[in-house]
């Protein structure tokens, strides 16, 4: 009889502690970076802009310039949180004729299964790419919560972006599995595929990095013009320049009519917590839609899920799923990623979800700024009449959900992923966890979980025990797959004020994730 020889790896990545401020991000430069600005005096929204923009230049293809998101902040002081909105938005441009459907029985490649655009033109390339709000948004959070001046806060990402980005094994991995789509596309050709080929390091102790004197070139012009530059100064003329080389639709009057809003978050109850969410557009809507829907259906116990707390995870996550995709979406009124999280040394917290969309987004390089737009259109339904269909100037549905949570037994926390739509069943769990089983955040972070993200499928971690995971599967289609660093259960982090200490987690399986203390 042949022996099978397998490896079997446990990988922990513990809690960090701290009295003082932490942050959590998916780099750790970029969480190295917003610590530094913690411990010279910044608040949460201080080191969050900092970090924000760093990790833009360290892992440029899930977030930047170029891209979106959603920050929320709670102020400790008067228990209340805001929301700074910076999503995409469709050019004015924008004709959804040139997005006819390819076959409606077949779907894309990427990360929602619409039904499939001639060329891919909704996923990758040039009419991709919707208006970008990652700048404003920022600078919005720093205007109005932030206590340090923009032009520092920027300095981080400028001296990344003149060393370059390390290319180490996950780097390599991570442009290897896009290099077929970057190839296509000039300056993401020249930049990521040096000779044709993925970059990477034949020493790891003296790593390759790719640099760019436009990326550089832009930083030093946003710090010394200002954010309001990528809007309506030189910047936002070379964005409307290339694109309009290139057959993009986004315009300088689109970029010039471009605003971050801020609003109050969205609330709701859960087993006496307070749910924090940002309205509107987004999955933070549909988390409060699944715990309501939990809450009712199902009723905690013990000090970890059992096989009654995942079928009942399963089911209030395939109700809310269903609701969301059927009724979500500017056409009826209704208002990969990276993800990073603060707490001060006042227990004042950000949860920051920023994004490309897809990884890499569009592909696309803009030669003129040197970073990779977003490719948003790819969140609306290609096909007509639907809430979420693409129009002129709508702003599309997204998967991003930053949470805070108030009165949980552990103390305050806020949280978030990256992972498309296995975002929101991330966070969820999470919030059941620690606020159902009185986890601690880094048992939470330990713990199995399923995802179910719209299709028809449950993914189920195969750490969880045997029988629940036949349980599951005597329910509904599953599929097995254990914890990966490119993970299927989306990559969270978060951060919890527990009176005395902070403590922050990171994304275990990461390579870079990390939290660092200020």
């Amino acid at each position: 009889m042949a022996l099978t020889l397998s490896e079997h790896w446990q990988i922990t990545k513990p809690a960090v502690v701290s009295k003082h401020g932490l942050v959590a991000s998916h780099h750790h430069e970029a969480s190295g970076i917003g610590a530094e600005v913690l411990a010279a005096g910044g608040n949460a929204v201080d080191a969050a802009v900092a970090t924000g923009l760093a990790i833009g230049v360290a892992e440029p293809w899930m977030s930047g310039i170029g891209g979106c998101g959603y920050m929320m902040i709670y102020n400790a002081e008067s228990g209340t949180c805001q929301v700074v909105d910076f999503g995409v938005i469709a050019p004015q441009t924008l004709d959804p004729m040139d997005y006819p459907l390819e076959n409606a029985a077949d779907t894309d490649d990427d990360l929602f299964g619409w039904p499939r655009v001639v060329e891919d033109r909704n996923v990758q390339g040039p009419l991709s790419i919707a208006v970008p709000g990652h700048v404003a948004g920022l600078s919005t959070a720093l205007d109005r919560f932030g206590t340090q001046p923009w032009d520092e806060l920027i300095g981080p990402a400028i001296d990344l972006a003149k060393r370059g980005m390390k290319i180490d094994w996950y780097a390599t991995l991570r442009i290897a599995l896009e290099a077929r789509g970057l190839a296509n596309y000039p300056a993401s050709r020249d930049f990521f595929l040096p000779d044709g080929l993925p970059a990477v390091s034949l020493d790891a102790g003296n790593l390759t990095t790719l640099q760019s004197d436009a990326q550089v070139s832009t930083l030093e012009r946003l710090r010394d013009a200002g954010p309001g530059d990528y809007y309506t100064g030189d910047i936002a003329q070379m964005i409307a320049s290339d694109m309009a080389a290139i057959g993009g639709k986004v315009t300088a009057q689109d970029l010039a009519a471009y605003e971050a809003q801020v609003m109050d978050a969205q609330t709701g109850g859960y087993r006496g917590a307070t749910v924090h969410v940002p309205p509107g557009l987004n999955a933070g809507p549909t988390l409060l839609d699944a715990l309501e829907r939990l809450e009712g259906m199902w009723s905690a116990s013990g000090t970890n899920p059992d096989g009654a707390a995942y079928e009942a995870y399963g089911q209030a996550l395939f109700d809310a799923y269903r609701h969301r995709l059927e009724t979500m979406g500017a056409g009826n009124g209704e208002s990969c990623t990276t993800h990073l999280t603060v707490v001060d040394s006042k227990g004042n917290m950000v949860a920051l979800t920023q994004t490309l969309l897809s990884v890499f987004g569009s592909r696309v390089m803009l030669p003129s700024i040197g970073f990779l737009m977003n490719n948003g259109i790819m969140w609306f339904d290609p096909r007509s009449g639907a809430p979420n269909s693409m129009a002129p100037g709508r702003r599309p549905l997204s998967n991003m959900c930053p949470a805070v949570v108030t009165g949980a037994p552990g103390g305050p926390f806020a949280l978030g992923a990256s992972g498309g739509r296995r975002i929101f069943p991330a966070v969820f769990q999470l919030v059941s966890f620690l606020t159902d089983h009185g986890m601690s955040l880094d048992d939470a972070f330990k713990a199995a979980r399923i995802d179910v993200s719209g299709a028809d499928t449950v993914t189920v971690d195969n750490r969880i025990d045997p029988a629940i995971r036949q349980a599951l599967g005597e329910k509904w289609k599953t599929v097995e797959l254990p914890p990966s660093v490119i993970s299927s259960y989306a990559c969270p982090n978060a951060v919890q004020d527990c009176g005395d200490e902070r403590h922050g987690c990171a994304f275990v399986m990461s390579p870079w994730g990390h939290v660092a203390a200020g």
